[in-house]
């Protein structure tokens, strides 16, 4: 399992591990979880194992110490905050779902960290329809109703034959979830009701491809589609969407990864 790091900051401080022996910095964004994914970081590692010789990967978590209410944009400064402190800079950044919006507002304001951008099953602005699964997961957090939650994050981000596949696994992991998982969750949760940064797109001034699927049943296609007609009149922006992979089409689509590093790979 890959070593599991904090960096400490002003006030907080955020957990974080690496891998790969490139000389290019590749960060990742993960999104929404119920547990922190740097319990799961030798599986992480795994699948973006292709990057290891191109690119040094960091994958950072969200900070450690949340305040009651803690927003997207607040998410993102202090990412930043961790990146800087860690020397990196130029980084190909990729974000998926509520790490996507992160990894957005990260380009917006802090522009001399990216490189490149990725976004995955991601959206600039939620809107009232797209809060319909996510209100629901913060309501079975809420009534610590561990099973039904992790049932339901699994039925809604995976296919269903990805689903019934892991429905043990599922089960069985939301027996270790505890209260204060719970409690982070539902702030973390929260903070998408009132995210909006699409008047603020055309602020990015790198690449940017941005990836999503038909039949998203968390964000639904048109999140992604309001990104790509933010930004499709630049030559630098690339879209593409997969069908039948679920919103975590990043983890179920056999060539995510491959298509991730063309775009950072391109030279054009």
């Amino acid at each position: 399992m890959a070593e599991i790091l904090t960096v400490e900051l002003d006030g907080f401080s955020m957990d974080y591990f690496s891998s790969g022996r490139g000389e290019k910095v590749f960060v990742i964004l993960p999104g929404l979880s119920i547990q922190s994914v740097m319990g799961v970081s030798e599986s992480v590692e795994e699948a973006y194992k292709l990057f290891a010789d191109e690119y040094r990967v960091y994958v950072f978590d969200r900070r450690k110490e949340l305040p009651p209410e803690y927003s997207i944009r607040d998410m993102a400064r202090d990412t930043a905050a961790a990146m800087k402190a860690l020397g990196l800079k130029d980084v190909y950044l990729f974000g998926a779902s509520q790490g996507g919006m992160i990894a957005m507002v990260i380009a917006i304001d802090h522009p001399e960290l990216v490189k490149k951008l990725a976004l995955g099953s991601t959206s600039s602005h939620i809107k009232a329809g797209q809060l319909r699964v996510i209100e629901e997961w913060i309501r079975l957090a809420r009534a610590k109703d561990r099973q039904e939650l992790y049932r339901s994050f699994g039925r809604e981000i995976y296919p269903p034959e990805v689903y019934k596949q892991y429905e043990d696994y599922f089960t069985e992991t939301a027996k270790t979830v505890t209260d204060e998982e719970l409690e982070r969750f539902v702030i973390l949760a929260s903070s998408i009701k009132d995210f909006n940064v699409t008047d603020e797109l055309k602020k990015i001034n790198c690449p940017v491809l941005t990836v999503g699927v038909f039949e998203d049943p968390v964000l639904d296609s048109d999140a992604t589609m309001e990104i790509a007609e933010n930004l499709d009149y630049r030559k630098d922006f690339r879209l593409y969407l997969y069908t039948g992979y679920g919103h975590a089409a990043f983890d179920t689509a056999p060539d995510y990864k491959d298509r991730v590093l063309a775009f950072f790979d391109d030279k054009g």
